[in-house]
């Protein structure tokens, strides 16, 4: 993922035609314009070096341009960049980056990295590491919190000599304390009896959890109440309804809308119950360098004590890496929750084209380039590709991150890098929906019109109605009356009058129609707020 909000102007990138962009200068040439990232203040954290803080997250501060100034910086920007997310798309998933990208993971691993030396301090036996001044803890603080973009240019410096990316991070640490008194006494204490995976495990938990409970799990909730209002405002708008693409009993627009808002509600609390989890506990699971330099050290107490102040769940029984089973299933949930809005997107995409909705249009816009009256559910239709998209890279983080050979093998490393993309492409799908919700108009007339047209849909009352009252051959004769022929409101009455049925049942049978068929559609339309409102808004434990 791409740095976002960055302002370009006063950049070289902004002075090279754009003939140059595919020349191999213009990527050589990019380092130049990291001064410019900087002006715009990158995220920082606000954490508490308690041990039992949790408070763990980003801050972002942007510097604000005008809207012209943005988009053709953005555009100078972008247009190189291999993945879209961070090109075409940047503007509507840049909030990810912050969580998901590589200078959010380098910056997760100098916490972890400061936080274990903080946690160090204050464990008695280890007596080479004692407590830290509140100057000392406020140096360290500060490398958290003033970590920039020209900071992870410099761990990535490093990382070119070690060819190891936590490494890095650890020499990174060393230079930056070498200046500071009590610190550079026990430089040799970062990272100490860490394997590059307890560091790395800890900084995709706290990413990913920052990621779910700041940008993800929001943007589900407006999209499950933007659905929410599509079915209690059309609660007890009649609509046909359609089983294998023909005719069926009627329902109203209301209550078809509540089934998604209802599914998607499920699903979305299903994910914020998933336990997100951590390990720290050396390089086989075993604490086994911890125990030879403190063995009178209680590590598996002091691991949990660790990993639970980050706000993480604790998993005792692991090998080098975290297994990862936690992973699978949140990003199994967020790929039901994907099927569902993709079976939402479709039935929406129908009610379109059979003119039950309309859609507002925007001055200027176009929908086709040669048929100038097309106004195409195009925000349908991308967000159900992009669900497809993060549905295929989630699909793949889930079935493989869970194997790893004996106590550990590499391909979960590069595997996990694109964690981001798998949310980036669900957050687009999401807001892609929510822009095709905003334009929908309701199409009553054209609702009202095909209930006219299928009177057939009466013949399921009249056969349950025949049957309880002892009528002969009930479906048989309706099948008779209605499959396969045109049926009106005067054939359907002209039927029901012939019935041997008590007056009080004709009754009621000749005062249905396709509009009033419709049983307890908007009830249930209506009663949707009350059992969506007890599941949005949880947060990731």
């Amino acid at each position: 993922m791409g740095v976002s909000g960055v302002n370009l102007k006063n950049s070289t990138l902004c002075t090279i035609p754009l003939n140059h962009i595919s020349s191999p200068s213009f990527y050589s040439n990019r380092a130049s314009s990291y001064s410019s990232f900087r002006s715009l203040g990158s995220p920082i954290w606000k954490a508490s070096t308690k041990e039992n803080s949790s408070n763990i997250k980003f801050v972002p501060k942007v510097k604000m341009m005008s809207a012209a100034e943005s988009s053709l910086d953005a555009d100078y920007f972008c247009l190189p960049l291999l993945c879209p997310l961070d090109g075409r798309y940047r503007d509507k998933v840049k909030d990810l980056s912050l969580f998901t990208s590589e200078l959010a993971l380098i910056k997760y691993r100098v916490l972890v990295e400061i936080r274990w030396l903080l946690k160090l301090s204050q464990i008695s036996e280890v007596s080479e590491v004692p407590s830290f001044s509140r100057e000392a803890e406020s140096y360290l603080q500060n490398l958290c919190d003033q970590f920039n973009l020209d900071d992870a240019v410099e761990v990535k410096k490093i990382e070119r000599v070690t060819n190891h990316d936590v490494k890095a991070v650890e020499y990174f640490l060393k230079q930056r304390c070498q200046s500071q008194p009590e610190i550079s006494k026990v430089l040799e204490f970062f990272h100490f009896a860490c394997t590059s995976e307890d560091i790395n495990n800890l900084a995709h938990a706290l990413m990913l959890k920052e990621a779910l409970n700041e940008v993800i799990l929001p943007v589900m909730d407006k999209l499950i109440a933007a659905i929410c209002n599509l079915a209690t405002a059309n609660a007890s708008i009649p609509m046909l309804s359609r089983t294998h693409g023909q005719p069926a009993s009627p329902t109203t627009l209301g209550k078809e809308m509540a089934i998604f808002a209802y599914r998607l509600s499920r699903e979305r609390k299903e994910l914020s119950r998933i336990e997100i989890l951590g390990k720290f506990a050396g390089a086989v699971g075993n604490y086994n360098a911890h125990l030879v330099a403190y063995p009178d050290v209680n590590w598996p107490q002091i691991a949990e004590e660790f990993v639970t102040s980050l706000g993480i769940s604790f998993n005792p029984f692991v090998t080098q890496i975290e297994s990862h089973d936690y992973m699978s299933r949140l990003f199994n949930s967020i790929i039901l929750f994907n099927n569902i809005l993709t079976d939402f997107d479709r039935d929406i995409w129908g009610y379109i084209s059979l003119g039950h909705f309309k859609q507002i249009t925007k001055a200027g816009e176009i929908g086709s380039s040669t048929m100038p009256h097309k106004v195409n559910p195009i925000d349908f239709e991308n967000s159900e590709g992009n669900c497809g998209a993060a549905n295929a890279v989630l699909s793949y983080l889930s079935s493989k991150l869970p194997i790893s050979r004996f106590q550990r093998d590499l391909t979960d490393s590069t595997v996990l890098r694109n964690m981001g993309v798998g949310l980036g492409y669900s957050l687009l799908a999401y807001k892609s929906a929510l822009k095709g919700i905003a334009k929908l108009q309701v199409n009553e007339a054209s609702l009202i019109a095909e209930l006219n047209q299928s009177w057939e849909v009466l013949a399921e009352p009249i056969q349950t109605v025949m049957r309880r009252y002892g009528v002969p051959e009930p479906y048989e004769k309706l099948k008779e009356l209605t499959r396969g022929q045109e049926v009106t409101r005067e054939s359907i009455r002209d039927f029901i009058e012939g019935l041997d049925i008590p007056i009080h049942a004709k009754t009621t049978l000749l005062n249905l129609t396709p509009h009033t068929y419709v049983g307890t559609a908007a009830e249930l339309a209506k009663s949707l707020d009350i059992v969506t409102s007890l599941v949005n808004g949880a947060r990731i434990l």
